[in-house]
């Protein structure tokens, strides 16, 4: 509406300046009379025809940097350079070009930019900007609007293009040497659980191999035995051993910062990628809004699925981490290793790993501990923790995992 008002006070104002010319012309007359008429003629003409500018069709494009990589794999806190190409159809002269456009985060806040260029004698022009360090998410643009004024400054003339670019953003990870509660849990109190687990082999499919003397008829691949011309066989996977379960706690009464919760996705993300690197049947419950499960695998395409969950979750759970637990009972399967990432702590963490120990899962837990969390209250329920035997591991940040992972205590607290 502002807008629409400063326009009408320029056309007022151009009209006011030509209203003025003219009487001046008929009243005074004379040459000067005449010149300034002329003059005015030929600025009001050119104001004009700016509206055919060609700014309007303006046509463009959108290309995505990342260093020297052709692969757009964005971790968070990294930055992203876009580069813009534009051409402007016509043959009005355009002093500048103004380009605004914003960048959209899904569920999260927006990042405008703005630059200029100078079209070259082709009406061509290229622009291009740093984002400053991006979050973790699903991102895309809006339209790009591109402007020009007269060179006066009177006048605004708008015209825009749209390039759909879609990029994710992963949950930033740290690299895991080695972690020995993974050893532990082959040895551990379920091992006879998991055991025989293992040595089945899943109705997943996980590639074809050479056929070996003794092949069922039902494991020979058909398809790939007559394109190669070779008998081949159907590989499935085994369940790895032992079997580990990420529980990530969404409850949103439990984070007090938003830090924090990333802190915990990253850590999840960190533990998953060290997990498939071993060839460990890895899981995910993550229980907010919607439960959303993923059982132990240790297929490729399971990383993909669990990294997509990762990029959107938020921490919008109601239910505290034994409730939530309790109401996903079903999803969690024994002789699994169960790792809690959870800034909770007291009566609630210690009734979620009871639970878990007694349907028949080792429990873990990965604390996210606040700088000023002590005190009495703090050891008291650590204390039992430990009693129990079930490692408990303390982050602050991101950096203190491996640290911690690798210092090889099973009862690690930083």
């Amino acid at each position: 509406m502002e807008y629409v008002k400063a326009i009408g006070y320029r056309w007022r104002f151009a009209a006011g300046i030509y209203a003025a010319s003219t009487l001046y012309l008929l009243f005074q007359g004379g040459k000067t009379a005449l010149m300034l008429f002329m003059i005015i003629n030929v600025l009001i003409v050119y104001l004009i025809l700016g509206r055919w500018s060609g700014i309007g069709r303006i046509t463009g494009g959108r290309r995505l940097v990342h260093g020297q990589s052709k692969d757009l794999t964005l971790a968070a806190g990294t930055r992203l350079e876009v580069e813009l190409k534009f051409h402007i159809p016509g043959f009005w002269p355009i002093p500048y070009v103004l380009v605004r456009e914003r960048l959209l985060r899904k569920g999260g806040n927006d990042m405008p930019f703005e630059v200029s260029f100078v079209p070259d004698f082709k009406r061509s022009g290229k622009v291009s900007y740093l984002t400053p360090p991006l979050q973790r998410g699903y991102y895309h643009f809006s339209p790009t609007v591109c402007s020009t004024r007269d060179i006066f400054g009177l006048f605004e003339h708008n015209g825009q293009f749209e390039s759909v670019e879609q990029f994710r953003v992963l949950p930033q990870t740290v690299s895991i040497r080695s972690w020995n509660q993974m050893h532990r849990g082959m040895k551990g109190p379920y091992s006879h659980a998991a055991s025989p687990r293992s040595a089945k082999e899943t109705t997943q499919l996980n590639g074809v191999r050479d056929y070996l003397y003794g092949d069922k008829l039902s494991r020979i691949h058909w398809n790939a035995t007559a394109k190669t011309g070779e008998w081949k066989s159907k590989e499935f996977e085994r369940e790895a051993m032992p079997r580990s379960v990420l529980i990530l706690d969404r409850y949103a009464g439990a984070y007090a910062k938003l830090e924090q919760f990333e802190l915990a996705v990253s850590i999840a993300a960190s533990l998953f990628d060290f997990g498939l690197r071993r060839e460990t049947a890895m899981g995910l419950v993550s229980i907010g809004s919607t439960p959303d499960v993923y059982p132990p695998r240790s297929a490729p395409d399971q990383r993909n699925a669990v990294m997509n969950h990762l990029v959107g979750v938020a921490s919008d759970g109601e239910a505290p981490i034994y409730r939530a637990l309790r109401q996903a009972s079903t999803l969690l399967a024994p002789g699994s290793i169960a790792v809690i990432i959870s800034p909770q702590g007291g009566d609630e963490i210690v009734k979620a790993m009871q639970w878990l120990d007694r349907t028949g899962l080792v429990p873990c837990l990965i604390h996210l501990k606040e700088a000023e969390a002590t005190g009495a209250a703090a050891e008291s329920w650590q204390r039992i923790v430990r009693n129990h035997g079930w490692p408990l591991y303390s982050v602050r940040d991101l950096q203190e995992l491996p640290v911690v992972l690798e210092g090889g205590s099973l009862n690690a607290t930083v």
